[in-house]
């Protein structure tokens, strides 16, 4: 079992419109409905790919309630904790002309100090028969900023493989705790390490206590140093589209290499072509499946280095 955590889950609307103008009204073509947030969109494409997968966070109010109506609809396991705050909710407006994407997000609910505690009994408990552990996204107001170290720490006492997918100060303090693996894109690697160049980043950011990091470099793949070797990856050609939930594919296609034990090119080809399949969706956060088995065997993995 592959369990995801998504601290500041959302209901994530998408709306699309013909084309998005500036200070303009706008009539929506399309709406489109779906829990979000980064790890219960990372939960619901393993759980595509076929693995049993359990999905853990905090759930409040009647965005709450509605979010969890259509987890239910899914193959993920729902082991949401309750808040009295409400869900957040985010918006992405996409423009059907241009393909470009606005996003808007909601900060969350504010978690109270014994909501944090049976999140972490709930979260502690669950790490029992987990096979790796996904610590995804935002925190929402009212939990500390050392959340994830400490979720870290409990998975690494309990023999669990993590992956952290975070940004800022939640990230530095929990890449200090020594996650097996931290994914952050660009930005996120240069406001670790203050570095844009992504090798050197990448190889600083593992200096600071991750087992491996694979850095996402947008339309052009990624770039990963694990202790076997720093490899790159990417698609065959850029796509166009949405890339909302982009990230959270590849970090899916990762931990389905790592479920399945794959050697490290094939974890990175099923994030690579995840990601892209994502961005060729026409549903935010999902991917397209013929698009996905399509690009597998076109994803250029190369090594660059023996050890890093």
């Amino acid at each position: 079992m592959i369990l995801t955590v998504t601290l500041n889950t959302a209901l994530d609307l998408t709306y699309r419109v013909p084309a998005l103008t500036p200070h303009a009204s706008h009539r929506v073509t399309q709406v489109i409905e779906r829990p979000g947030g980064k790890g219960l969109n990372v939960a619901r494409v393993l759980a595509a790919l076929g693995h049993e997968t359990v999905a853990t966070g905090f759930a409040g109010g009647a965005t709450g309630a509605v979010l969890r109506e259509q987890l239910a609809a899914t193959p993920v396991r729902d082991e949401l904790v309750d808040t009295a705050g409400p869900t957040r909710r985010t918006v992405a407006i996409v423009d059907a002309t241009t393909g470009d994407t606005t996003q808007l997000n909601e900060p969350g609910p504010t978690v109270s100090a014994a909501e944090w505690t049976a999140f972490r009994d709930r979260f502690t408990e669950l790490l029992d028969g987990a096979s790796a552990v996904a610590l995804c996204g935002s925190l929402p107001p009212g939990i500390h900023v050392g959340a994830y170290a400490e979720l870290v720490r409990l998975s690494r006492t309990a023999g669990v493989p993590v992956l952290l997918d975070t940004s800022g100060e939640p990230l530095r303090r929990g890449i200090a705790a020594r996650p097996d693996l931290v994914k952050p894109n660009a930005e996120e690697l240069a406001q670790l390490t203050g570095s844009r160049d992504p090798l050197r980043a990448t190889r600083e950011a593992r200096g600071r206590g991750a087992r491996t990091v694979v850095s996402s470099l947008g339309p052009e793949g990624l770039l990963a140093a694990t202790p076997e070797g720093l490899w790159r990856a990417a698609p065959p050609a850029a796509v166009k589209g949405n890339p909302t939930g982009a990230g959270d594919s590849a970090v899916a296609g990762l931990l389905s290499g790592l479920a399945d034990d794959a050697p490290w090119p094939e974890r990175l080809t099923r994030a690579v072509a995840l990601s892209a399949a994502t961005v060729l969706s026409p549903v935010a956060g999902e991917f397209d499946r013929a698009a996905y088995e399509e690009l597998l065997p076109r994803v250029k993995v190369t090594e660059e280095s023996a050890r890093v």
